[in-house]
């Protein structure tokens, strides 16, 4: 017998390398026609174009990956960095531009904002490094934190974790550090890479803005969904069985532990499972009644959101990313996490696929990808996202008025396509010191033969996070069963 993964999503994929690598024969079951979960694409008019993710951060992940493989990133996948990297639009007719080169950053944000605002972000991203610097080995390069783990860590580890500023929340920080509104805006927009509040995350989650502006995001050509095929190429030559339009129905559970998955009718003994589906569709429809309490599921449910691609004009200063902000953004928090709504004013963030990813165009025009978001289970008939998308767009010049929709995907259509998640994109939000160590570990510890991967198990959503969630599963998993393995967690 071998393992069962559930999933062929990053976190999926990730686990079923690492674990192939080892020599653990694996069949991995995807419920859709591709594989990469929510890193997906669509045919467009005759162009193939991202749905999903739209930038890669710690490609040092998904190297390890191709390496436990036998191949290099440079031979799987071809990154690529366009500069400037993003373009902030703000209200008052500002824009600053983020490029790769941190200095180079400070130097657009002097030329925008000021010299105070540059030497503000400078300090606030030497924050963020210590952040990052001082939590990446507990709370992402490793197994899922608990309470009782932290204190056996030490005096060491404690000093290094005190400079976490786990205490104060991420706008806290954002507004000890910098003065200019509209730069807390643009460090506030990374509580949104994982669906969170700024106003309650915790400031933990400014090494965001760190592992972005200060270690680097790239692109890959042909889209991210690239990065899912390259990665399911590299399972496929390690051994790994991939099944396509095979959903699992249900996880078969003995005596405390997970010995099969069933699909069609068809039972398919195991010695284990990994799931990569939602924490929540596991609770609800995969495992048996009377086994759901061995997993918990986090109450704090992070954003959804909706997704178009317009058939834009091509346009000399087009950026690869850009944020046009509304009158208040943080009016928009309070909408989705105060009042369960789609924000009245949104912010709206486009991409611009060709230029981003170097994807195809049309004859008379380019894919721009743009984001709304929006909280979980937000109904189809309010608001008129693509009336909100165009004006905002049209507005600030990023579209023309006769650049047309061409594609569109609503929270609840991403809930059917992701059956019990509410459409809800990165699992749990990080609304609180807390959701780290309420997050599902990578293990079933009361489940045995279970392993948890993807963005609702431990580290969290996001690609670079669900590739090392689907790497920790199976080093637990491999630790388990008694193989020898060496995970290169950094």
């Amino acid at each position: 017998m071998g393992v069962v993964v559930i999933g062929a999503g990053m976190g999926g994929l990730a686990a079923a390398i690492e674990l192939a690598a080892t020599g653990v024969e694996v069949d991995l079951f995807e419920a859709g026609p591709r594989v990469g979960g929510k890193a997906d694409e669509v045919l467009v008019d005759g162009v193939a174009v991202d749905t999903g993710p739209t930038l890669l951060t710690l490609p040092h992940v998904a190297a390890a990956l191709f390496r436990a493989g036998g191949r290099d990133i440079s031979e799987a996948v071809d990154l690529v960095r366009p500069d400037p990297a993003f373009r902030y639009h703000y209200p008052d007719r500002t824009t600053v531009d983020v490029h790769h080169a941190v200095d180079d950053t400070l130097a657009s944000v002097a030329a925008s904002l000021g010299p105070a605002a540059a030497e503000q972000l400078d300090a606030h991203l030497a924050r963020a490094r210590r952040i990052w610097e001082a939590s990446s080995d507990y709370f992402v390069f490793g197994a899922a934190p608990t309470f009782q783990r932290i204190l056996t860590l030490g005096p060491r580890a404690w000093w290094s974790l005190a400079r976490i500023d786990a205490h104060k929340t991420l706008w806290d920080v954002i507004c000890d550090d910098v003065e200019d509104e509209r730069l807390r805006w643009l460090l506030a927009r990374y509580a949104t890479y994982n669906g969170s509040d700024v106003r309650t995350a915790p400031a933990t989650l400014a090494c965001i803005a760190w592992v972005e502006l200060g270690l680097g995001a790239w692109g890959i050509r042909g889209g991210m969904h690239a990065l899912a095929t390259a990665l399911a190429d590299t399972a496929r030559q390690l051994g790994v069985r991939i099944h396509l339009d095979t959903p699992v129905e249900r996880i078969e559970v003995n005596a405390d532990r997970a010995v099969a998955a069933v699909h069609a009718g068809r039972r398919v003994a195991c010695e284990a499972v990994v799931c990569n589906a939602d924490a929540a569709h596991l609770y609800a429809s995969l495992l048996p009644e009377s086994s759901r309490d061995a997993v918990r599921v986090s109450p704090d449910t992070s954003t959804s959101g909706w997704v178009g691609v317009f058939r834009a004009r091509p346009q000399d200063d087009r950026v690869a990313h850009e944020v046009v902000f509304p009158e208040h953004y943080l009016d928009e928090f309070a909408d989705l996490f105060g009042h369960h709504r789609t924000p009245r004013d949104p912010t709206i963030y486009t991409c611009a696929l060709s230029r981003a990813h170097g994807r195809d165009t049309w004859d008379d025009g380019e894919p721009v990808f743009a984001m709304i978001n929006a909280p979980a289970h937000a109904p189809d008939d309010q608001p008129d996202w693509k009336a909100l998308a165009r004006h905002r767009l049209v507005r600030s010049g990023l579209l023309d008025r006769d650049d047309r929709l061409v594609w569109q995907r609503t929270p609840t259509s991403l809930a059917r396509r992701f059956p019990d998640t509410g459409g809800a994109i990165y699992g749990a939000a990080s609304s609180s010191l807390f959701s780290a160590f309420r997050r599902p570990a990578n293990r079933v510890h009361k489940l045995h033969g279970l392993y948890l991967a993807g963005g609702s198990a431990h580290p969290g959503g996001g690609v670079p996070l669900c590739l090392q969630s689907g790497r920790q599963a199976a080093f637990e998993l491999v630790s388990d069963l008694g193989l020898s393995h060496q995970l290169v967690a950094k």
